[in-house]
């Protein structure tokens, strides 16, 4: 026993994705130095939208050393090479958000630079030649393995997630006690949470508390007041229905975002079945209304009750607060647009594990995390609002409000290198790097006005045989995969 360390008990408040996710992390990687008990309700529901993943999450399942076939035949999953975007600029566009690199870079620019000249040149074809992973995701194929170089991430249900990552957990010593949270106690004098009240009187004490309690933030919000940054005035939409229905084709390799009058549209694509919803804001479309939409949409049949989901984006001001860290809804939320919210637990509790205050929590140690978590938040919160805000949609009230609307000074930035000089930077503290911003900010039809010179110095000859090298390359790769679906059955069939 050190005498030193006086964060031993770590209790976490909820279980769904965020809480297991917490849990499988914490024990994994500390848990010979700490007593996790994690406390959820059988009868509270988790939202259980985020069935859609980005490629940290392989990273992350690494960290926790995860066979990655064993957690796909357990969660249903199938593999994501992207986002489709269908009719956000314009109605009937459509382009893709790919997790590939596009072309080749060098120092001195971006492959978009020389793609431009390509283009102007009559030598260039469409940017989604030039990136395997956009390639394979039309094609509707996958292959990975060992030595691949393919960038993917998941698709998954959420519910069998939490149990995998339960069973993980409790394997590795997680003590899980099922019971509705009553009440929370906070030292009188320094206003530290103490233990948790269940409902039927029980008593959970702690030294370190995470919340993981969802949209209500009994802990981080109720409790300590944390305050929450409201973001509605750039991300609109305030409601989610969600459905599950019956698969009626092969799952495609990626997640389709349909945008309509008032928001847009999910369809994600798993082994068994395909996760369905409408976001948008109820200002300019009622409930009903939504409802009427989604099931008039679908394809295939429902095999749940839409479920209705409220929600404010926005950011809690302190993640971090006196003894308690937020983790996942109970921390903010930015909408499952670009498949964010999973990603943002599996940061917060990695950050957590490094930053683990043994010795007690300083004022330190709490503002470097909830600088962190701020900044990582509010550079995925530009991405998303670039998507709403590039728009040349002006036939509905919902777009027009978000093509005119103010944005953030480090989105106008951004957009501004964009369109006077193809500029897409980039730093370490980017969540989406410089290939997702080409790709989306092409998609949503802003076209640069200028670009880097770097392609005169070539022969119009010379950057044809490129260009022919590199799309050439990439679609004989493309044609000797297997269809997504052929693949999954080899590779992680789960049966029915």
């Amino acid at each position: 026993m050190n005498p030193a360390q006086t964060i031993r008990r770590v209790v976490i408040a909820g279980g769904g994705t965020a809480g297991w996710v917490a849990a499988a992390a914490l024990s994994k990687h500390l848990g010979a130095l700490l007593d996790i008990i994690l406390v959820e309700s059988d009868e509270i529901g988790t939202v259980g939208v985020g069935e859609a993943t980005i490629p940290t999450i392989r990273t992350f399942h690494r960290f926790l050393e995860i066979d990655e076939r064993e957690f796909m035949r357990a969660t249903q999953a199938t593999f994501k090479l992207g986002i489709a975007f269908e009719n956000w600029a314009r109605r009937g566009d459509r382009y893709v958000h790919s997790f590939g690199r596009v072309g080749q870079s060098i120092w001195m620019g971006d492959f978009q630079h020389m793609w431009l000249r390509g283009r102007e040149a009559g030598v260039a074809d469409d940017l989604g030649a030039y990136c395997l992973e956009l390639a394979a995701a039309e094609a509707g194929k996958f292959a990975t393995s060992d030595t691949a170089k393919i960038n993917y991430a998941y698709h998954f249900d959420a519910s069998l997630y939490a149990g995998f990552l339960r069973r993980f957990s409790e394997a590795k010593g997680v003590t899980r006690i099922e019971g509705r949270i009553g009440g929370v106690r906070q030292n009188a004098e320094t206003g530290d949470i103490e233990a948790l009240d269940l409902a039927d009187g029980r008593v959970i004490e702690g030294d370190l508390f995470v919340d993981c309690t969802g949209f209500r933030g009994l802990l981080i919000e109720q409790t300590l007041k944390a305050g929450y940054e409201d973001w509605s005035h750039w991300l609109p939409t305030n409601r989610a229905l969600a459905v599950q229905t019956k698969a009626v084709a092969p799952p495609l390799p990626y997640t389709r975002a349909i945008a309509h009058e008032a928001g847009w549209q999910w369809q994600i694509p798993l082994q068994h079945r395909v996760g369905n919803g409408l976001v948008y804001c109820s200002d300019f479309l009622s409930d009903d209304a939504a409802r009427a939409k989604l099931l008039a949409q679908i394809d295939g049949e429902p095999i749940t009750e839409p479920r209705l989901i409220r929600y404010v984006t926005g950011r809690r001001k302190r993640v971090w607060d006196r003894n308690c860290v937020a983790l996942g809804l109970a921390s903010g939320f930015v909408e499952p647009l670009e498949s964010t919210s999973i990603h943002l637990i599996m940061i917060g509790v990695t950050r957590l594990i490094q930053a683990f205050p043994f010795g007690g929590v300083t004022p330190s140690l709490v503002k470097h995390y909830n600088d962190l978590a701020e900044t990582e938040l509010e550079r995925v919160r530009d991405f998303i609002i670039l998507h709403y805000h590039l728009t040349e949609r002006r036939d509905d009230p919902f777009w027009e409000r978000c093509r005119t609307m103010p944005i953030p000074d480090t989105l106008a930035q951004r957009i501004a290198l964009f369109h006077e000089a193809a500029l897409t930077p980039q730093t370490a503290d980017d969540l989406f790097q410089a290939d997702s911003w080409l790709q989306v900010m092409l998609g949503q039809r802003l076209e640069p006005t200028g670009y880097h010179r770097m392609g005169h110095m070539l022969s119009v000859e010379h950057l044809r045989r490129a260009f022919a090298d590199v799309r050439d390359g990439i679609a004989g790769a493309v044609a000797r995969m297997p269809t997504h679906q052929a693949f999954l059955e080899h590779y992680c069939g789960a049966g029915a």
